[in-house]
């Protein structure tokens, strides 16, 4: 089959190699085989590309973890399913692996592109938002890099909880695609404060949930603007720098900060990661969730799609599609 592969560790535009003559992946016990439909890029492949990641496959290896995919044979044949794939066999080839016990079914609903770009960006945003924070109807929810693929999700989640979403960005064309994702406020970080937009907006109290996954000068400004009893998730560090909380600080303001690794909850309460699919599904159905899929690019595209975000240009998620 064909495949993307890493064997070495560096930017993904410079170390991915497309090869045609890459021995299909076998399941073992309790896994499927299917075919890839569409994969989503996320920001994790390209840290596992570079070597950042906190799963580090052996090389070489396939990246991409996130997909649709249609079973291959079985008793299951046909199903159109979304998950992570079973490293080191990665999402970016024709086929791949998943563990059957966390495949999730694609809603109707959604195109092959929408529904692998349902699960990583979406469970995060709403285990951050429902699970840690228990975001209430009427809070003001500050999202930051909210034209990106996890953001976007949450400005959505935010939306459909009834809270009043203010949107951090990076440049004009992003703030566009805040406001069509339904912000109540869009902020360009390059052009303006947050921290004072917040405070106004909010007639001086600040945001009850920050949901941030850039770190750095985000949070750092996050602290000033947040309520009292509020909460800030940490969900990454796309900016590079990871904060060194002032505990003092949190202490005197009456703030919360939460961590939320997603994919701890996968072996810690897998049935909550299938309720919170069901949850998803359901809107997605409704229409109330769509992921933003910006871009759809075939299969020999996927290099440059992964260095796109890793470079922080992309908006939403990127497709990979089956050829």
């Amino acid at each position: 089959m064909r495949a993307w592969r890493v064997g070495e560790l560096g930017e993904p535009a410079a170390v991915m190699r497309l090869a045609d003559d890459v021995a299909r992946p076998a399941p073992g016990p309790g896994q499927l085989l299917v075919r890839v439909r569409a994969a989503a890029v996320n920001f994790p492949d390209a840290l596992m590309v570079r070597g950042q990641y906190q799963v580090r496959p052996p090389l070489p290896f396939t990246p991409g973890v996130e997909l649709c995919g249609e079973v291959a044979d079985g008793a299951r044949r046909g199903e159109r399913l979304i998950g992570n794939p079973v490293l080191p066999h990665g999402a970016f080839a024709e086929y791949a692996l998943l563990d059957a016990a966390a495949a999730f079914p694609a809603p109707e609903a959604l195109d092959d592109a929408e529904a692998a770009a349902l699960h990583i960006g979406y469970q995060t945003a709403w285990f951050a938002l429902h699970r840690r924070a228990r975001l209430r109807a009427g809070e003001t929810l500050l999202v930051h890099a909210a034209a990106g693929g996890v953001g976007s999700a949450a400005v959505q989640l935010g939306r459909a909880a009834g809270a009043r979403v203010v949107a951090v960005v990076g440049g004009p064309a992003k703030a566009e695609t805040a406001r069509a994702l339904g912000a109540d406020l869009v902020v360009d970080r390059t052009a303006g404060d947050f921290v004072a937009a917040v405070k106004e907006f909010t007639g001086g109290r600040g945001a009850d949930v920050v949901f941030d996954p850039v770190g750095g000068d985000a949070y750092t400004g996050s602290t000033r603007c947040v309520a009292f009893e509020g909460r800030i998730v940490v969900v990454g560090f796309a900016a590079g720098q990871i904060p060194a909380p002032a505990l003092n600080h949190a202490l005197v303001k009456n703030y919360a900060i939460l961590g939320l690794h997603w994919g701890l909850y996968n072996t810690h309460d897998p049935r909550a990661v299938r309720a919170a699919h069901d949850e998803l599904a359901k809107l997605a159905e409704q229409g109330v969730v769509r992921p933003l899929v910006s871009a759809r690019v075939p299969l020999a595209g996927a290099a440059e799609a992964v260095q796109l975000v890793a470079d922080g240009r992309s908006t939403g998620r990127i497709a990979v599609l089956a050829d």
